[in-house]
């Protein structure tokens, strides 16, 4: 197999015409230049310097290899660059999954922020609930998921993962603009038994959170309606079919008019980034600071505004 620093080398003395010269090129002695010329038609089996006592002269074979290997080392050069950007995290591609909410409030500002500090990085980007994302981390189809957990709902991470809390979000309830509630500052869950409620599907956290914390109350929810989809939700909310308990991160649009606060409310939903404890994507450091960078810039606009009370 040809060694490429001999290729290298090559290349640079029929560019100069001289062993001492090419040596100086390379920061090699003329020597040296010789030795590697010389391990060069060992292994190609070809003479490729005539040697005089004051000059060296090409021959035939090495003008045709020299011809071939300035593309070859053009090649070999772009292949050093990518590597070396690859290491520092400067290109490449990171796979991110993300619950919907976040997907549409913390991801895009995260992905504006990295593609000032790496612009040739690539993210390919997944959505879906955070019991579905974490498998999809744990067998490498995922380098990075963005997962919520209620902090009154029992959590463990599986071994092998690495979890960073970026965030904090209040819930609050929904209610429709024609209901005697909207007109309050601040809502008791207790208040609420005697309304019909839209939550997640059987199973879902959401649904579990909202069993708890009515329990806690000391009633039983009555559900009229269940969807994943806190577009649809809201909408349902809006339509007049019932009141919903809604992170922030979910609020959007008409709804924050009318979303209250809960008294004494004993929960949030905590926003962690979660990675294999063992990935080696450099690219990922670097995705993982525009993310808290993004969190922090949403907390600074979580703040309690005249609509959200």
């Amino acid at each position: 197999m040809l060694n490429s620093i001999h290729i290298r080398t090559l290349n640079m003395v029929l560019t100069t015409g001289s062993f001492a010269k090419a040596g100086s090129m390379l920061g090699y002695s003329a020597s040296a230049v010789s030795q590697q010329i010389s391990a060069l038609e060992s292994s190609t089996g070809l003479t490729l310097f005539e040697r005089g006592a004051r000059s060296v002269r090409p021959t035939r074979a090495a003008i045709v290899l020299g011809e071939r290997c300035a593309g070859v080392l053009d090649q070999l050069t772009a292949l050093e660059q990518e590597a070396r950007a690859l290491a520092a995290g400067d290109r490449g591609v990171v796979r991110v999954g993300s619950y919907p909410a976040a997907q549409a409030t913390l991801i895009p500002w995260a992905l504006a922020r990295l593609a000032q500090w790496h612009p040739d990085a690539q993210v390919d980007l997944e959505e879906g609930e955070s019991s579905d994302l974490m498998p999809l981390v744990l067998s490498s189809a995922l380098d990075l998921a963005l997962v919520y957990v209620y902090d009154l709902m029992s959590e463990e991470w599986p071994a092998g993962i690495t979890a960073v809390e970026l965030m904090q979000e209040r819930l609050f309830v929904l209610v429709p603009p024609a209901n005697p509630f909207v007109t309050a500052d601040r809502v008791r869950l207790g208040d609420l038994a005697g309304q019909r409620w839209i939550t997640g599907h059987e199973g879902s956290a959401k649904a579990a959170l909202l069993t708890r914390l009515c329990a806690d109350a000391g009633f039983s929810p009555r559900v009229a309606f269940r969807s994943n989809n806190h577009d649809a939700v809201q909408e349902m909310v809006r339509a007049g079919l019932g009141v919903a308990l809604v992170p922030d991160l979910a609020l959007a649009g008409p709804s924050r008019e009318t979303a209250r606060a809960l008294d004494g409310m004993p929960c949030v939903r905590r926003v962690f980034a979660v990675r294999r404890t063992s990935t080696t994507n450099a690219l990922l450091t670097s995705f993982e600071a525009a993310l808290s960078r993004a969190a922090a810039d949403r907390r600074m606009r979580q703040r309690p505004t005249a609509q959200v009370r």
